[in-house]
Formats: structure tokens, C-alpha cells, sequence
């Protein structure tokens, strides 16, 4: 017999965030619940399930709710930020404890890994994310807790394969814990794969609008780990506030709507730049040349994102101008809006970065991808 209910995909999941109904006011927009604190009844019993904002808040919890069913978790957890979320989790690792990660990422994180070894005792070990054989060798049975991953890299893009990483993270009892930011779970799913924890920073696509910032913990299962990590939540203050989290709600709606129309046009970008001559190399896993794109192609199921890097001829200098020479893309850093953003991200990342001087990062967004083409064309005729 037929199901006569059939569930929803996630697509539409999103779309009406998860068929919310307000059952007072019939409304189809959740309400936001400011409160800071919530009242007790006559025998000092609370009336409802909230005590305080710190806590928790109706508002967080749906936008919580929404984002563990698009990443097939059974909860998650939004932070202030996307490095508030990091934090936590890293203050759960133990002193003598390893860790294990990219040497090429999102730098504000390997600045905090560092940080954390340097001073509480916690050893760090980075593998080349180019070289599918130097994670493995690092992780150490019984000492390693946690082998952090991006994927795709930020800034070169390659692609890691999780199921493998997963494996290999544990055998040696160690958590395997991925940053998903350039692949929200519109493509890729890393908790289906093997992860134990996903994270976003969901100021990226997951908001999509460059008016939010937010982090995001999602967990396969509930534990003693999970139950630490909001205990850390409660006494850092670190819970993302309700109108954040009521805007972080509004743009998971439109979430694949958007990052459809960002991966076709990263796509157009680097196929039209791949042979330019004056691009030394485009740096995108949705190009049968880039190194990662058979793992790519079968870890990113919908669409290969909007980030991509080009590699000009010449160094920091040209790099720059080419840059600030683009009128329609933005020179700022950040990803995943609806606007297009430029950046020379060895100035940003500073001069310890491993990040080539020649690298321009790409924010792709959802104008005309005829109109940036043409914006990155005339930039790099002026030099």
C-alpha cells in the first residue's frame, strides 16, 4: 500500500522550516522570542522548558531543529560564531591529548589549534590535505581525540575523503569531526559518511545574506561528549542569540535555492579562466583537472560550491591589483552570500601562511555569471 504521507525532502524541509505551523496565530513565520529570562508558576515550578537565554531559547531551538535534519544529525548546537563553535569543541580535547588537522584552512582555527598546543600541553600534527596518504600515519591509537578536517580546503579546494579519514579516526579511538562550511548539506552530508560532528560556520551559505554570524556544532548521536559541549555552551555565553538564529532560519529556507545558482556559475568561471593566459592555474573540484575531483565528485552529490581560486601570473603585487581593479565582485573576506567577494588571501592570512602570493580567493554569488566573467576579464587585461 502507497504511503499516504510521504515525508518531504529536504529541499522543501527547508523551504517551510520543517512545516512550522504557530498553532496560536496559524502564522507560517515563526515568531521571535526575545526573552531574556522565562517565569515560574505559583508552586515556583517553570512554565514551560526554558529558564534563561544563556540556556537556550524557542527560537534557537527551531533553527537548531531545522539544521540537524538538513545534515542528518540528531541535534545541533548554534554558537555566536563560527570560531565560538571551534572553541568549544576544541575545550572538550584534554592536556596530553593529540589532534590532528589540515596544514592548509581556515586560519582563524589552525591560529587557535596552535594556540591551545602551546599552552595547554595538547600536541598538533598537520597533514598535507594534497596527499591522501599523510593523514593516517599521524593519528596516534589511544593519544589522538580529535582528527579535524575541511572539505573543501579553504583556500586550494581539495577535497578529503571522509569515509577513509573516518576509518582511520576510529580505529585509534579518536572522533572525526568535519568542517563543512563550503559544502553545506545541500551537496554533502559528512555525518552520512563517517563524521562524528559536522560544523559550519553558518555565517557562510547556511545564512547566505552576510548579515549573520553564527557557528554550528551537528552530532550523529547524543553522549557524554555532546552533553559536555553544552555545559562548555552554557558557561562560555557563547548560544547564538533568537534574532540571529530567526535570520539564520530565514536564509536556510532559500539555502538550496542559492547554492544551486552558485555552483553553476563557480563552474562557468572556471572553465572560462582554466586556459587564460594569464592564469597560471584555477583551483576548483568541480574541474576534471583538479586533483580532488573524482573524491569531489562522489562526496559532493549536488553541486561543487561556489568557492574557487585562481593562481595569476605574477605575485602578491599583481595578485592585489587585480583585486581592487574588479568593480562588480567585492573586495572583502567572507563566502557564501548572494553577493560576489574577491580577496588576496595571503594579505589576509599574513606572512606565515602556506597560501601561494599569486592566489586570488573567489566568493562566487548569484548575479550573472556573464556579468563577473566579464568583471575578472577586464581586471586582468589592466595588469
Amino acid at each position: 500500500m502507497a504511503n499516504q504521507d510521504p515525508r518531504p525532502g529536504p529541499r522543501s524541509r527547508a523551504a517551510q522550516a520543517a512545516h512550522f505551523i504557530d498553532k496560536t496565530t496559524g502564522a507560517v513565520v515563526p515568531p521571535i522570542h526575545l526573552a531574556t529570562t522565562f517565569a515560574r508558576d505559583e508552586s515556583y515550578e517553570l512554565m514551560g522548558d526554558y529558564v534563561y537565554q544563556r540556556y537556550t531559547s524557542p527560537t534557537l531551538e527551531l533553527s537548531e531543529a531545522v539544521l540537524a535534519e538538513l545534515d542528518g544529525g540528531v541535534d545541533a548546537m548554534l554558537f555566536g560564531s563560527g570560531m565560538a563553535g571551534i572553541v568549544a569543541l576544541m575545550e572538550t580535547v584534554e592536556t596530553g591529548r593529540h589532534i590532528v588537522a589540515p596544514q592548509v584552512m581556515y586560519h582563524g582555527t589552525l591560529d587557535w589549534l596552535r594556540r591551545i598546543s602551546a599552552k595547554r600541553g595538547i600536541g598538533l600534527d598537520l597533514f598535507d590535505p594534497a596527499d591522501p596518504d599523510s593523514l593516517k600515519p599521524l593519528i596516534r591509537k589511544g593519544e589522538t581525540a580529535v582528527v579535524w578536517l575541511e572539505s573543501p580546503v579553504n583556500p586550494t579546494w581539495e577535497v578529503i575523503d571522509i569515509a577513509l579519514a573516518g576509518e582511520a579516526a576510529h580505529a585509534a579511538g579518536a572522533i572525526l569531526a568535519v568542517d563543512s562550511t563550503c559544502a553545506p548539506p545541500v551537496t554533502t552530508r559528512p555525518l552520512e559518511l563517517g563524521a562524528d560532528i559536522v560544523f559550519h560556520s553558518a555565517t557562510k551559505y547556511l545564512n547566505g545574506h552576510s548579515d549573520v554570524s553564527a557557528g554550528a556544532l551537528v552530532t550523529w548521536e547524543k553522549g557524554p561528549l555532546w552533553e559536555e559541549l553544552a555545559t562548555i555552551r552554557k558557561l562560555m555565553g557563547s548560544a547564538l542569540g533568537p534574532f540571529e538564529a530567526w535570520l539564520l532560519l530565514r536564509g536556510l529556507k532559500t539555502l538550496y535555492l542559492r547554492f544551486e545558482t552558485i555552483s553553476d556559475n563557480a563552474l562557468k568561471i572556471a572553465r572560462h579562466f582554466e586556459r587564460h593566459p594569464k592564469i597560471e592555474a584555477v583551483l576548483y573540484p568541480g574541474l576534471e583537472s583538479h586533483a580532488s575531483h573524482e573524491i569531489a565528485k562522489r562526496q559532493m552529490t549536488d553541486g561543487f560550491g561556489g568557492m574557487l581560486s585562481l593562481c595569476i601570473n605574477g605575485g602578491a603585487e599583481e595578485a592585489r591589483r587585480v583585486v581592487t581593479g574588479l568593480r562588480l565582485f567585492v573586495a572583502a573576506t567572507s563566502l557564501g552570500g548572494v553577493e560576489s567577494l574577491a580577496e588576496h588571501r595571503k594579505s589576509v592570512e599574513g606572512p606565515e601562511s602556506l597560501v601561494p602570493d599569486n592566489l586570488i580567493r573567489l566568493s562566487v554569488g548569484i548575479e550573472d555569471a556573464n556579468d563577473l566573467i566579464e568583471d575578472l576579464d577586464r581586471a586582468l587585461e589592466a595588469i
